[in-house]
């Protein structure tokens, strides 16, 4: 194995963090280049607890130098432009980088191309969006609040529907621990006709089954048209809002148009079952950026950019030993939707799935699971 190998990461999200560590682990002696915007880590899962102060901002934020320089990789500041023809070469705002090997975490974007949509909030956008949403609410004192997501129709996968589920369920249990829940109208909207399928058919019963205990309206499989004037619009009708929450379907991000990397039929990077982008050698990439083979219902969440970037790295050391990639990563949808004093789990692997009913316990094993992941920044 070339254990001096050069090795860029892009990105500082969860496949990057996920990635770097792993790498550093197969390939003890690798020169491994790490390069972001920021030297931050932004912990988005709990993103959902900030508008009712379960959560701070600032909580979610950390320094990744401290744990780069643990594992001994370079940090470098700058966002990336582009690619070269075979891979070798990423080009940043920084200068070019050279590598014998590449992963790509920079993650996807929201596609936002319905007017207005500029007038709604998405929570998953980073913490200035969840702190918004905070400080609306808090200026509130009563109406009526929407609350969706959206997909992408070419990239069956390249959508976030679980942290709208929990900041609605979330919402509906802080108002009434605020005592003002009698004041408020919740609607919950999407095109899609069965909200939460790909979490399982148990799930959408269990979910649909949650909004009408709670009191929550729905206003689903009607095409969205725009958000004016304080309204939702819908080619099934208008549902007028004071404050819109909406997640929109995800695509690749800005920075490979134009590049050489394959892109899906959705503007991902077109990628393998092994994490390999199609066509080039030894580029891989994990998390939100790519399109990868796989059930519909395969998730854009934490846990499967954690499984992606690992197979990622295992096939990386395997190139660089002169072998071809074999680790396959595992398609796996876990999660715990959360509504601030209990939670509800989630399971849907390749065989079998499950979705067990929303408990306290469950609450507190998300927190705890939250704090379990973090240790590696503290």
């Amino acid at each position: 194995m070339n254990t001096s190998a050069r090795i860029t990461v892009a990105g500082a999200g969860f496949a990057a963090i996920t990635g770097a560590r792993e790498l550093r682990k197969q390939i003890p002696g690798a020169e491994i280049t790490l390069v972001a915007p920021r030297p931050e880590f932004v912990y988005l899962p709990s993103l959902i607890w900030v508008p009712y102060g379960l959560r701070k901002g600032a909580d979610l934020v950390f320094d990744i130098l401290p744990l780069m320089k643990k594992l001994k990789v370079k940090y470098v500041q700058g966002s990336v432009s582009g690619i070269s023809e075979d891979g070798r070469t990423l080009q940043t705002t920084a200068g070019d980088i050279e590598n014998d090997a590449l992963l790509i975490a920079t993650g996807g974007r929201y596609i936002k191309k319905l007017p207005g949509i500029e007038n709604v909030i998405t929570i998953c956008e980073g913490v200035a969006a969840a702190e918004k949403m905070r400080d609306r609410l808090q200026a509130m004192d009563g109406g009526t609040i929407a609350m969706g997501f959206g997909g992408n129709p070419k990239e069956p996968s390249a959508m976030r529907g679980g942290p709208m589920f929990e900041l609605l369920f979330g919402l509906e249990t802080w108002l009434k621990q605020q005592r003002v829940r009698e004041k408020y109208r919740l609607v919950f909207f999407t095109p899609a006709p069965q909200p939460g399928k790909r979490l399982g058919e148990k799930a959408v019963v269990k979910l649909l089954g949650e909004m009408q205990k709670r009191g929550i309206e729905s206003h689903l499989g009607n095409k969205l048209l725009s958000f004016e004037n304080n309204m939702v619009k819908t080619e099934g009708g208008e549902i007028p809002s004071d404050l819109i929450l909406f997640m929109p379907g995800m695509t690749g991000p800005a920075w490979m148009q134009g590049t050489p990397l394959p892109v899906s039929p959705g503007g991902m990077i077109q990628a393998d079952a092994m994490a390999r982008v199609e066509g080039m050698e030894r580029v891989y990439v994990a998390g939100d950026a790519g399109s990868f083979p796989g059930p519909d219902w395969m998730p854009k969440q934490a846990h499967m950019a954690d499984l992606q970037a690992v197979s990622a790295a295992k096939n990386i050391a395997l190139n660089l030993a002169g072998k071809p990639a074999a680790d396959k990563f595992k398609v796996e949808l876990l999660c715990i939707i959360d509504s601030l004093d209990k939670g509800m789990l989630v399971y849907r692997g390749e065989k079998r799935g499950f979705a067990l009913p929303s408990m306290r316990s469950l609450h507190w094993a998300k927190r705890y699971f939250e704090k379990t992941y973090l240790r590696h920044f503290r």
